[in-house]
């Protein structure tokens, strides 16, 4: 990062209003999608002693190839190379890019070149400096989501030795929750991953977390991606009984399948980010005509990431399949009530910048929205979200801007601000 866009940060309050607005003075945000970068420490001082010298390892080396394929990276390191710092763990080799640290960078340097935590901003590691860039911001509370663990926990998931891998889900959770969030004054809010090939495991972690107060957790969009049972087997209730009985909220971030949608084997990866909000559609219908709410009515599904604009006609849509289609299309006995219904007692959509969404929000419903930075990713809105919330949200009341910058943020987490 270069000594001029670090000052130009340091500086920035993105607190400046982006004019007048029907509302007043914007409230202070709740980001319910951030990210962290894994501090080099994390699993040498939080795996027990035993799995440490077979745990993840940090390593700083050169980058040799990196392609991203339009499914995958092709990655190899290069001693000579340019320096990255990388996790190697079993076979995978996983160096950090710059488009996943880009807070700080120029739309052009926003590629996929490997970084050096010494090239990020601190905040992308350091809770301390985190909160700072959080002030700088305009915000007062952030979730977020693993980057080496991926967003569900998918490299742990693919792992040989589910011992280790289990040990490794651990030491993740209490990083997360006793470092990166423990001294933040509840500014940052833990959000934890469970080990996807067992059930009964992930069931346990779920509550070992809520026991500590936690009420957060990672989960795939469309588990089956992954290789595991689908949620029309019925495998995953536990879990989300747990999840319902425990309040917590369950997570599903755009490329939590580990597949991003494109309509051609070849195409860039444009295509994937202009078409990432399908993977959070297919989602939602998948989870609705499962009858995952219907036979669990108090919880809570977030769509991270997945935007807002494209939900009035999905539940347009799947409304008319349920009651024209139900005959032969697979429309469960127990989904007694139109799929919007569902929606609106269960899931939250969450955005950025989505102007056409705001504009539908009377059809989405205002209670069902919230917001988030995307820190530090090549699409957040860091340092000017403030900004970019109030040119949004211009012509809507007060109550509802509340709602949806940290109303329903809190009450999505059960968070104690302003109770």
């Amino acid at each position: 990062m270069s000594v001029d866009l670090q000052e130009q940060a340091a500086t920035e309050s993105g607190g400046g209003s982006g004019g007048s607005t029907g509302f007043g003075e914007l409230p202070r945000i709740i980001s319910v999608d951030d990210h962290v970068i894994e501090p080099a420490h994390l699993f040498e001082r939080w795996l027990p002693a035993k799995y440490r010298e077979r745990g993840p390892q940090a390593v700083r080396t050169g980058i040799g190839r990196l392609e991203y394929t339009g499914a995958s990276y092709k990655i190899t390191t290069d001693p000579d190379g340019p320096l990255a710092d990388w996790w190697f763990y079993e076979d995978l080799r996983f160096p950090y890019k710059r488009n996943i640290a880009a807070a700080g960078f120029s739309r052009d340097q926003m590629t996929l070149e490997g970084i050096t935590r010494d090239e990020m901003r601190p905040g992308l590691y350091d809770p301390a400096e985190r909160l700072k860039d959080m002030d700088l911001n305009h915000v007062e509370a952030s979730l977020c989501f693993p980057t080496f663990p991926r967003f569900c926990g998918q490299t742990f998931h693919e792992a040989r030795d589910k011992e280790l891998a289990l040990a490794c889900v651990r030491a993740y959770n209490d990083w997360m929750v006793e470092e990166w969030c423990g001294d933040s004054g509840g500014r940052l809010i833990p959000l934890v991953i469970v080990p996807l090939w067992d059930v009964g495991l992930a069931v346990a972690e779920v509550v070992r977390n809520a026991d500590r107060g936690v009420r957060a957790v990672c989960f795939s969009e469309i588990p089956a991606f992954l290789g595991l049972p689908s949620i029309h087997t019925g495998h995953w209730d536990p879990f989300f009984r747990t999840c319902e009985e425990r309040g917590v909220a369950v997570n599903m971030h755009i490329g939590s399948s580990s597949t991003m949608p494109a309509a051609s084997p070849d195409a860039p990866a444009a295509v994937q980010a202009s078409l990432s909000f399908n993977n959070a559609m297919a989602s939602m219908a998948d989870f609705i005509f499962a009858g995952v709410p219907a036979r669990f009515p108090r919880i809570k599904l977030a769509y991270s990431e997945g935007q807002m604009g494209w939900i009035p006609y999905a539940l347009e849509r799947m409304d008319d399949v349920w009651e024209e289609h139900r005959a032969w299309a697979g429309v469960g006995d127990d989904l007694s009530e139109p799929p919007s219904s569902y929606f609106r007692r269960n899931m939250y959509a969450c955005f950025f910048r989505d102007r056409h969404g705001v504009d539908s929000l009377d059809i989405i419903g205002p209670d069902n929205v919230t917001f988030e930075t995307d820190y530090p990713h090549v699409d957040s809105t860091w340092p000017n979200t403030r900004k970019v919330a109030e040119e949004h949200l211009a012509r809507l009341d007060a109550e509802t801007v509340y709602k949806v910058v940290r109303g329903n943020a809190i009450r999505m987490l059960d968070l104690d601000f302003d109770k």
